[in-house]
């Protein structure tokens, strides 16, 4: 037996790896089955190119609980150590690598946002125990060895009598982690990190019915089959998961399968999937699934998971996966995402640009193979998967330039146009006197269903845009097509919206205009509402309740961030009170002498264009219905 001393600096290492690692102490499992997955593979690399002379097998790993003992068991048969080899990697290599590591991180916050600890390794042991033991046999023809060492920097090596190839891990799990003896706990860990490593993981053992297998000649009485119960290792992992398969190999069933197993509490189908797969500039795998979103930017609980050799690392993709793509659901898998950097380091990493533009553009490509081979089906999902698209094209240039493709543009009618066919569709009657092509959209159906209405017996189309960040859309548009505008149905007469060059005159002569106005503004509040006269089609309604488009877009692109003038998201809302001075309720107010009579005549009309555009509420709303049915007693 030897013993000797780490070779370290700092005296007391075992300490500070426990401190600075202990808001995340449970990697230690995560690490130690990495450990042996990685030699049991390089085994399987060595048996195949005939440098060691072993049988490879079904290797597996296995975790054990010794709860009275207070010990946790991780066994492999993988490669095993020598004596030497114990001495090289784990009294030198291990320990200078957290030496290193310490030094490096140490004065960081414990969430500086290193989003991954590969390469903490072994000695992440010591977060959790307050001894540690390897027992190893190397596939060379040597003697096994036994290592142990108490979180001092002293440690013994003495011969061990084990005689099958591998490593067992033993750790006297310390009095401050002693959850980590509870099998629950242990199999949320080895669900949430290994579920899919590539070697079989046993936990404990479950029992299955086989079914027994009777002669030939079975009585009818015994017809039914009998089926026997057996003990079977309870292997934990799927060590082939689709991701890791080549398209061509899997379903439709068996992607929406996946889905289910990734998020095994998700009941919705998701709309349609993103295999990736690419091995030069940089290696990726994964499946990327469109869930159902509408228009509400709900929380998102089930995340994209990113995995490191079927490792699970984090669910917080953001810097890797493109922004608004982290709406997505699914897995990426690669080996060449740095996972000891902070989020600003992350994002300027080359290879991690590399790999979201790549993301982008195949979501890109997808979504327009999707949109060319079945249109009909993709205006149907429309709905629920716009948002992110039009996230993608506020927020990714490279996504916006492969946008005008595939993203659409509904109409309340229930008709779909990419952005070339609604110029084409619309162009010979929505341009105004001055060449402009004016797109005339609805932010609800409902709410502005009389001004979509006037639109309509014009002729016009009315597009239906009702997601929160549209106006935030539109606006990128419009930058980048000056002879286009994109007016809502309900921001002015439809007349003024779409300027034509006949003109209407009005009945009302100026004076009498004049006249009308300050009447009107005697009674209309002044903070809410602007009174505008308009000569309009004496069938067109005699008040109508505008708001500027201009006002309307800048406030509420305030109020959904990133946009719009400052502190325009809290000014009050302002209207204008479009009085037809062509229909006869205008000359009825103008020429009442009663004022009691005018002023009801105002507050009616009022009224009742607030309750077109749904503003009427509350104590005004009872008040208007009262005197509504005094009207027609």
């Amino acid at each position: 037996m030897t013993t000797g001393k780490i070779n370290v600096s700092v005296e007391n290492i075992f300490p500070l790896i426990k401190k600075f690692l202990y808001s995340d102490h449970e990697i230690f499992l995560r690490e130690l089955i990495s450990n042996g997955t990685d030699a049991t593979l390089k085994l399987k690399h060595l048996t195949s190119i005939g440098e060691a002379k072993v049988e490879y097998g079904n290797p597996i790993i296995e975790v054990k609980i010794d709860k009275e003992g207070k010990k946790l068991h991780i066994i492999d048969q993988g490669l095993g150590m020598t004596a030497d080899e114990v001495e090289k990697y784990i009294n030198q290599v291990a320990f200078s690598g957290a030496e290193e590591f310490l030094d490096k991180y140490k004065d960081s916050a414990k969430d500086s946002g290193i989003i991954g600890h590969f390469g903490l390794g072994f000695y992440s042991a010591f977060m959790v125990a307050e001894k540690v033991e390897i027992i190893t046999k190397s596939f060379k023809d040597e003697p096994a060895a036994h290592w142990t060492c108490d979180g001092s920097p002293e440690f013994t090596l003495e011969p061990a009598d084990k005689t099958t190839r591998g490593t067992e891990i033993i750790l006297h799990i310390a009095e401050d982690s002693l959850e980590f003896l509870e099998d629950s706990k242990i199999n949320q860990l080895l669900n949430k990190y290994n579920k899919f490593m590539p070697i079989p993981i046993k936990f404990g053992t479950k029992t299955e019915k086989i079914e027994q297998k009777k002669g030939e000649e079975v009585a009818a009485e015994d017809k039914d089959k009998i089926f026997t119960e057996v003990e079977v290792d309870n292997i934990i992992n799927n060590p082939n998961p689709a991701w890791t398969k080549q398209p061509t190999e899997l379903s439709d069933a068996d992607y929406k399968d996946f889905y289910r197993e990734i998020y095994p509490m998700q009941f919705e189908e998701p709309l349609f999937h993103i295999h990736l797969n690419v091995d030069y500039p940089f290696n990726l795998t994964g499946i990327l699934y469109f869930p159902k979103l509408g228009s509400d930017l709900q929380i998102q609980k089930d995340k994209i998971q990113l995995y490191q050799n079927q490792v699970y690392v984090t669910d917080n993709v953001e810097g890797i996966v493109p922004e608004f793509l982290t709406m997505l659901k699914g897995v990426i898998d690669s080996p060449d995402i740095p996972l000891n950097v902070s989020r600003s380091g992350l994002q300027a990493d080359a290879a991690v640009k590399k790999i979201s533009n790549y993301i982008t553009r195949k979501v890109a490509d997808k979504l327009k193979s999707l949109f060319t081979e079945n249109r009909e089906d993709f205006e149907q999902k429309w709905n629920d998967i716009k948002i992110v698209l039009e996230y993608g094209m506020l927020s990714e240039d490279k996504f916006y330039e492969k946008a005008g493709a595939f993203v659409l543009y509904p109409t309340v009618d229930g008709k779909y146009y990419t952005l070339e066919e609604l110029k084409e569709n619309l162009a010979a009657n929505q341009t105004d006197k001055d060449g402009k092509l004016v797109v005339l959209y609805a932010g609800n159906k409902e709410a502005q269903h009389s001004y979509i209405e006037i639109a309509k017996d014009k002729g016009y189309e009315v597009l239906l845009l009702d997601s929160p960040i549209i106006s935030h859309l539109i606006q990128k548009i419009e930058g980048d097509n000056s002879n286009m505008t994109f007016v809502r149905v309900d921001s002015d007469h439809i007349d003024n919206i779409i300027k034509k060059e006949e003109t209407t005159i009005s009945k009302l002569s100026e004076e009498e205009q004049t006249n009308l106005k300050t009447v009107l503004e005697a009674i209309v509040p002044k903070q809410n509402y602007s009174v505008q006269l308009e000569a309009l089609d004496s069938n067109a309604s005699p008040f109508i309740i505008t708001q500027p488009e201009f006002m309307r877009r800048m406030k509420e692109m305030s109020q959904s961030g990133g946009g719009g003038m400052f502190g325009m998201g809290n000014m009050p809302e302002m209207y204008n009170l479009v009085v037809n001075t062509n229909s006869e309720l205008a000359t009825s107010i103008l020429n009442n002498k009663d004022k009691d009579a005018q002023e009801s005549l105002v507050k009616q009309a009022l009224d009742l264009a607030k309750l077109s555009q749904n503003l009427l509420k509350g104590e005004a709303l009872t008040a208007f219905v009262k005197r509504s049915f005094e009207l027609i007693k």
